[in-house]
């Protein structure tokens, strides 16, 4: 039996009814399925898929195209679960107007049912004018990926009372724009919690502490497979990395034994068949 799919107002009403939200990335189609099974309230579609699955440096790379690529692959695979789509950088940075086309393109190309953009009161205009097009917006405030270099690199922010306060006017103006969720990244719990009880929408933390509205990790990093770094904020639940390297190594030793394929993986002939092609 399928889910019900998650909806806007099912996020909005978490927050009122206490419930936890649960968020996961996914970038293809076999971790949206995955998700889906899971029971997970939203898989982000993250524009992290430059860093996680194409080995890009940072996400600054990754385009429209790679993003409505994998959003559709991920579609198919989750029909549970929110799918919500990262508008990459300068995606919607340069005009009001480009922001609202591509936030359109990620919907109507990719088949997601929202989009996702970083910053707060620096983009609550825009943030603004593409709710008012039809299209739901998640909001991303604290640490921002995209702007990370600006921010003094991927380090926690809102130490001080000035920035902590600027987080969560940045929090407010997202909620008067419009946004149905915000997600808040790598700042002090105090703050984290401070933010969530600021706004009347859910606010989904990542290395923000446990007193926010939800929790959103990179699922490659979840379970083990990402190796590059693996940030103070996330929990390990499995390391299946080294379990893929050994099966692959295993598979390479059967080959050059000659143990793979045995009988049982191969596709057998009949004997009359055989003599008649060895006799021409």
């Amino acid at each position: 039996m399928s889910r019900r799919k998650t909806t806007i107002l099912d996020i909005k009403n978490a927050k009122t009814e206490n419930r936890k939200l649960v968020m996961v990335t996914a970038y293809d189609y076999p971790f949206g399925l995955m998700a889906d099974e899971a029971g997970v309230d939203i898989a982000l579609v993250g524009d992290s898929l430059g860093m996680v699955v194409m080995g890009l440096e940072s996400t600054v790379e990754v385009t429209m195209e790679d993003m409505i690529h994998h959003i559709k692959a991920v579609v198919r695979g989750c029909k549970g679960p929110m799918v919500i789509g990262d508008m990459p950088f300068m995606s919607y940075n340069i005009s009001i107007e480009q922001a609202v086309t591509n936030a359109g393109r990620l919907i109507k190309e990719g088949g997601c049912d929202a989009v996702k953009l970083e910053g707060g009161v620096d983009f609550a205009d825009t943030v603004g004018r593409i709710v008012r097009a039809g299209i739901p917006v998640q909001g991303h405030i604290g640490l921002t990926p995209q702007t990370a270099t600006s921010l003094g690199g991927f380090k926690m922010q809102g130490k001080d009372a000035d920035a902590a306060r600027a987080i969560i006017e940045d929090a407010k103006a997202l909620e008067a724009a419009g946004v149905f969720s915000i997600i808040i990244e790598a700042v002090p719990a105090p703050l984290g919690k401070l933010a969530a009880e600021s706004v009347s929408v859910p606010v989904i933390g990542i290395g923000a502490g446990p007193d926010v509205d939800g929790q959103v990790l990179v699922t490659h990093d979840m379970v083990g497979l990402f190796d590059r770094f693996t940030p103070k904020f996330v929990k390990q639940y499995a390391k299946i990395r080294p379990t893929i390297i050994e099966a692959i190594r295993a598979y390479g030793e059967d080959v050059k034994s000659g143990t793979f394929p045995a009988a049982e993986h191969s596709f057998s002939m009949p004997e009359e068949t055989l003599a008649i092609l060895k006799a021409r």
